[in-house]
Protein backbone atom coordinates (compact mmCIF):
# COMPACT_ATOMS: atom_id res chain seq x y z
CA UNK A 1 0.00 0.00 0.00
CA UNK A 2 1.25 3.51 -0.72
CA UNK A 3 2.81 5.44 2.16
CA UNK A 4 0.72 8.56 1.61
CA UNK A 5 -1.98 8.70 4.35
CA UNK A 6 -4.71 9.79 1.92
CA UNK A 7 -3.79 7.01 -0.52
CA UNK A 8 -4.04 4.53 2.37
CA UNK A 9 -7.49 5.86 3.28
CA UNK A 10 -8.56 5.53 -0.36
CA UNK A 11 -7.47 1.88 -0.48
CA UNK A 12 -9.17 1.13 2.86
CA UNK A 13 -12.40 2.73 1.66
CA UNK A 14 -12.14 0.83 -1.62
CA UNK A 15 -11.60 -2.40 0.28
CA UNK A 16 -14.71 -1.81 2.40
CA UNK A 17 -16.75 -1.25 -0.76
CA UNK A 18 -15.18 -4.30 -2.38
CA UNK A 19 -15.87 -6.53 0.63
CA UNK A 20 -19.42 -5.26 0.97
CA UNK A 21 -20.59 -5.02 -2.62
CA UNK A 22 -17.94 -6.38 -5.00
CA UNK A 23 -15.63 -4.73 -7.50
CA UNK A 24 -18.46 -3.47 -9.72
CA UNK A 25 -19.52 -1.15 -6.87
CA UNK A 26 -16.20 0.64 -6.82
CA UNK A 27 -16.23 4.01 -8.50
CA UNK A 28 -13.85 6.89 -7.99
CA UNK A 29 -16.78 9.06 -6.87
CA UNK A 30 -18.03 6.56 -4.25
CA UNK A 31 -14.56 5.97 -2.84
CA UNK A 32 -13.83 9.71 -2.69
CA UNK A 33 -17.10 10.27 -0.83
CA UNK A 34 -16.27 7.48 1.65
CA UNK A 35 -12.87 9.06 2.31
CA UNK A 36 -14.28 12.55 2.59
CA UNK A 37 -12.42 14.10 -0.33
CA UNK A 38 -13.65 15.60 -3.56
CA UNK A 39 -14.03 13.32 -6.57
CA UNK A 40 -11.24 15.26 -8.32
CA UNK A 41 -8.87 14.91 -5.36
CA UNK A 42 -8.82 11.12 -5.65
CA UNK A 43 -7.14 11.45 -9.06
CA UNK A 44 -4.05 12.93 -7.37
CA UNK A 45 -3.51 9.48 -5.87
CA UNK A 46 -4.93 7.08 -8.46
CA UNK A 47 -5.12 8.04 -12.12
CA UNK A 48 -8.25 5.99 -12.79
CA UNK A 49 -10.48 3.18 -11.53
CA UNK A 50 -8.19 0.51 -13.02
CA UNK A 51 -5.22 1.79 -11.04
CA UNK A 52 -7.32 1.74 -7.87
CA UNK A 53 -8.54 -1.81 -8.57
CA UNK A 54 -4.95 -2.90 -9.17
CA UNK A 55 -3.96 -1.32 -5.86
CA UNK A 56 -6.70 -3.29 -4.11
CA UNK A 57 -5.66 -6.52 -5.83
CA UNK A 58 -1.99 -5.87 -5.03
CA UNK A 59 -2.87 -5.34 -1.39
CA UNK A 60 -4.69 -8.69 -1.45
CA UNK A 61 -1.65 -10.39 -3.00
CA UNK A 62 0.64 -8.87 -0.35
CA UNK A 63 -1.74 -10.03 2.38
CA UNK A 64 -1.89 -13.58 0.98
CA UNK A 65 1.85 -13.73 0.29
CA UNK A 66 2.48 -12.71 3.91
CA UNK A 67 0.36 -15.62 5.10
CA UNK A 68 2.10 -18.04 2.73
CA UNK A 69 5.65 -17.09 3.72
CA UNK A 70 4.76 -17.43 7.41
CA UNK A 71 3.53 -21.01 6.88
CA UNK A 72 5.64 -23.59 8.70
CA UNK A 73 8.41 -24.86 6.44
CA UNK A 74 8.72 -28.22 8.19
CA UNK A 75 7.51 -31.54 6.83
CA UNK A 76 7.55 -33.14 3.43
CA UNK A 77 7.03 -31.15 0.24
CA UNK A 78 3.56 -32.72 0.00
CA UNK A 79 2.66 -31.55 3.53
CA UNK A 80 4.00 -28.08 2.77
CA UNK A 81 2.02 -27.78 -0.47
CA UNK A 82 -1.09 -28.96 1.36
CA UNK A 83 -0.57 -26.21 3.97
CA UNK A 84 -0.16 -23.60 1.22
CA UNK A 85 -3.36 -24.84 -0.43
CA UNK A 86 -5.18 -24.51 2.90
CA UNK A 87 -3.97 -20.92 3.23
CA UNK A 88 -5.23 -20.07 -0.27
CA UNK A 89 -8.58 -21.65 0.57
CA UNK A 90 -8.95 -19.90 3.92
CA UNK A 91 -8.04 -16.52 2.47
CA UNK A 92 -10.53 -16.97 -0.39
CA UNK A 93 -13.38 -18.06 1.87
CA UNK A 94 -12.75 -15.16 4.24
CA UNK A 95 -12.41 -12.63 1.38
CA UNK A 96 -14.53 -13.92 -1.51
CA UNK A 97 -14.85 -10.61 -3.35
CA UNK A 98 -11.16 -9.86 -2.97
CA UNK A 99 -10.40 -13.37 -4.30
CA UNK A 100 -12.61 -12.64 -7.31
CA UNK A 101 -10.80 -9.36 -7.99
CA UNK A 102 -7.36 -10.91 -7.52
CA UNK A 103 -7.83 -13.99 -9.67
CA UNK A 104 -10.93 -13.76 -11.82
CA UNK A 105 -11.66 -10.19 -12.90
CA UNK A 106 -9.86 -8.99 -16.02
CA UNK A 107 -7.64 -6.06 -15.03
CA UNK A 108 -5.20 -4.09 -17.17
CA UNK A 109 -1.80 -4.55 -15.57
CA UNK A 110 -2.60 -7.92 -13.98
CA UNK A 111 0.24 -10.43 -14.14
CA UNK A 112 0.11 -12.83 -17.08
CA UNK A 113 1.29 -16.41 -17.42
CA UNK A 114 3.97 -17.40 -18.32
CA UNK A 115 6.22 -14.36 -18.73
CA UNK A 116 5.38 -12.49 -15.50
CA UNK A 117 5.51 -15.64 -13.43
CA UNK A 118 8.75 -17.01 -14.85
CA UNK A 119 10.57 -13.80 -13.91
CA UNK A 120 9.28 -13.99 -10.33
CA UNK A 121 6.59 -11.30 -10.47
CA UNK A 122 3.97 -13.24 -8.47
CA UNK A 123 4.40 -12.86 -4.72
CA UNK A 124 2.03 -15.77 -4.06
CA UNK A 125 2.99 -18.22 -6.81
CA UNK A 126 6.69 -17.71 -6.04
CA UNK A 127 6.16 -19.38 -2.66
CA UNK A 128 4.50 -22.41 -4.28
CA UNK A 129 7.21 -22.56 -6.98
CA UNK A 130 9.90 -22.71 -4.32
CA UNK A 131 8.31 -25.80 -2.73
CA UNK A 132 7.70 -27.48 -6.12
CA UNK A 133 11.33 -26.81 -7.09
CA UNK A 134 12.50 -28.35 -3.79
CA UNK A 135 10.33 -31.40 -4.48
CA UNK A 136 12.00 -31.84 -7.86
CA UNK A 137 15.48 -31.22 -6.44
CA UNK A 138 15.07 -33.81 -3.67
CA UNK A 139 13.46 -36.30 -6.10
CA UNK A 140 10.07 -36.28 -4.35
CA UNK A 141 8.51 -35.03 -7.60
CA UNK A 142 9.22 -35.97 -11.18
CA UNK A 143 11.38 -33.44 -13.01
CA UNK A 144 9.08 -31.20 -15.05
CA UNK A 145 8.41 -27.54 -15.86
CA UNK A 146 8.08 -25.86 -12.47
CA UNK A 147 5.85 -22.99 -13.61
CA UNK A 148 3.48 -25.29 -15.48
CA UNK A 149 3.04 -27.35 -12.31
CA UNK A 150 2.54 -24.21 -10.20
CA UNK A 151 -0.05 -22.86 -12.62
CA UNK A 152 -1.89 -26.20 -12.69
CA UNK A 153 -1.98 -26.25 -8.88
CA UNK A 154 -3.36 -22.72 -8.95
CA UNK A 155 -5.94 -23.64 -11.58
CA UNK A 156 -7.16 -26.56 -9.49
CA UNK A 157 -7.30 -24.48 -6.32
CA UNK A 158 -8.88 -21.40 -7.87
CA UNK A 159 -11.27 -23.40 -10.02
CA UNK A 160 -12.68 -25.34 -7.09
CA UNK A 161 -12.92 -22.21 -4.95
CA UNK A 162 -14.63 -20.28 -7.75
CA UNK A 163 -17.18 -23.06 -8.28
CA UNK A 164 -17.91 -23.23 -4.56
CA UNK A 165 -18.23 -19.46 -4.12
CA UNK A 166 -20.39 -19.31 -7.24
CA UNK A 167 -22.84 -21.84 -5.78
CA UNK A 168 -21.93 -24.54 -8.32
CA UNK A 169 -20.84 -27.02 -5.66
CA UNK A 170 -23.64 -27.99 -3.32
CA UNK A 171 -21.79 -28.83 -0.14
CA UNK A 172 -21.42 -27.35 3.30
CA UNK A 173 -18.23 -25.34 3.85
CA UNK A 174 -16.73 -28.20 5.88
CA UNK A 175 -17.60 -30.79 3.22
CA UNK A 176 -16.12 -28.53 0.54
CA UNK A 177 -12.91 -28.13 2.56
CA UNK A 178 -12.58 -31.92 2.77
CA UNK A 179 -13.23 -32.27 -0.98
CA UNK A 180 -10.71 -29.50 -1.74
CA UNK A 181 -8.07 -31.28 0.39
CA UNK A 182 -8.70 -34.62 -1.32
CA UNK A 183 -8.45 -33.02 -4.77
CA UNK A 184 -5.30 -31.18 -3.86
CA UNK A 185 -3.70 -34.33 -2.42
CA UNK A 186 -4.62 -36.36 -5.55
CA UNK A 187 -2.94 -33.79 -7.77
CA UNK A 188 0.18 -33.58 -5.61
CA UNK A 189 0.47 -37.36 -5.47
CA UNK A 190 0.11 -37.42 -9.24
CA UNK A 191 3.35 -35.46 -9.64
CA UNK A 192 5.25 -37.66 -7.18
CA UNK A 193 8.11 -39.64 -8.57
Amino acid sequence: MRENPTAKKIVLAGRRLLDGEGSDAISMRRVAKAVGITPMAIYRHYSDRNELLNALADEGFEELAGLLVRAPSSGSVEERLMRLGEIYLQHALENPRLFELMFLKPRPGARRYPEDFEIGQSPTANVVAEVVREGMDDNSFRRDKVWEIVFEIGALSHGLIMLFLGGRIRMSASSFRAYYRRSFRRYIRGIHK
